[in-house]
């Protein structure tokens, strides 16, 4: 197989996963169902879910009132060898604003919960803050596959069966790096192959590219990396706001900062820009982390 018919099938894996099947089987909430990615750890990626909730929301909207934000927390880790049930509870439907909360189900429990704002579109004030300077262009720089390539764990080939291309602006904290401690980091990314020009799919599939490396602003600051052992980080919550349409199989610039970590917890916060320098969106997410105590 070629690397271009490789990388088509990476996103076409995804499509399929965010195609959800309406059950037709409403009673106060409307029900869908989907599936999920296989995954090395058994757990399902919480990007995934983020998108399938966000993907299932929308169908009960009109096409001209797009989501603009989303607060999510992850209740249980979820098992991707099994199937995901959403149920969407249509909360409210105003002049401009309408409400949804979505919740994914496995074995009849919750694993995650997410309430999401929709508006028409209406003019206003504007302002963004700009993108940051400086930052090298992704065709200088290598993915993240081909930086990992000769690790032990098969960590080149798990890269690269994934539908997005990340491209890490320092090192990948895969294995220990000798950059600066510091709490933040910039990567670009994009999907590996063409969308459809859906911008509803093109929301959904950037909730489910924000929560891929957003956490490394928190290792970064304290010199941790993915493969410590004894590591665990597990996403708490995430929210997301939406500010301008943005195709996701171009280019994008996520810059990552965190503010805080105390309490086995740490905030990340991050900006995502096009590549001609317009805000697309912020994102926010707290995480359980626990260190090794040697």
């Amino acid at each position: 197989m070629s690397p271009e018919e490789h990388a088509i099938q990476t996103v076409e894996r995804l499509l399929d996963v965010l195609d959800l099947d309406f059950t037709q089987a409403r009673t106060t909430e409307d029900i869908f169902t989907g599936s999920s990615h296989a995954m090395p750890t058994g757990r399902i990626y919480g990007g995934q879910v983020l998108a399938q909730s966000l993907i299932a929301a929308e169908r009960t909207l009109p096409e001209d009132r797009p989501v603009h934000s989303m607060h999510g927390y992850f209740l249980r880790p979820g098992d991707s060898g099994q199937g995901i049930t959403i149920a969407v509870d249509r909360i409210h439907d105003g002049r401009s604003f309408s409400t949804r909360r979505s919740q994914a189900y496995q074995n009849g429990v919750p694993i995650f919960s997410m309430i999401a704002s929709a508006q028409d579109q209406d003019p206003g004030v504007e302002h963004a803050e700009p993108m940051p300077a400086g930052v090298p262009d992704p065709e200088d720089l290598a993915s993240d596959e081909d930086r990992v390539k000769g690790l032990p764990g098969g960590a080149a080939r798990m890269l690269s069966d994934r539908a997005a291309d990340v491209r890490h602006v320092d090192s990948p904290l895969y294995l220990p790096s000798d950059d600066q401690h510091v709490a933040r980091q910039a990567v670009w990314m994009r999907m590996r192959a063409p969308l459809p020009d859906d911008q509803r799919l093109h929301r959904a599939a950037l909730a489910y590219l924000s929560d891929m490396t957003i956490q490394e602003s928190i290792l970064r600051a304290h010199g941790l990396y993915w493969s410590m052992p004894g590591l665990k980080v597990a996403s708490l919550d995430h929210a997301m706001w939406w500010h301008r349409p943005a195709r996701v199989d171009e280019w994008l610039l996520y810059v990552q900062e965190s503010p805080n970590a105390r309490g086995g917890r740490g905030l990340a916060t991050g900006r995502i820009y096009s590549r001609e320098g317009g805000l697309v969106a912020s994102v926010t997410q707290e995480i359980m982390i626990r260190v090794p105590s040697d």
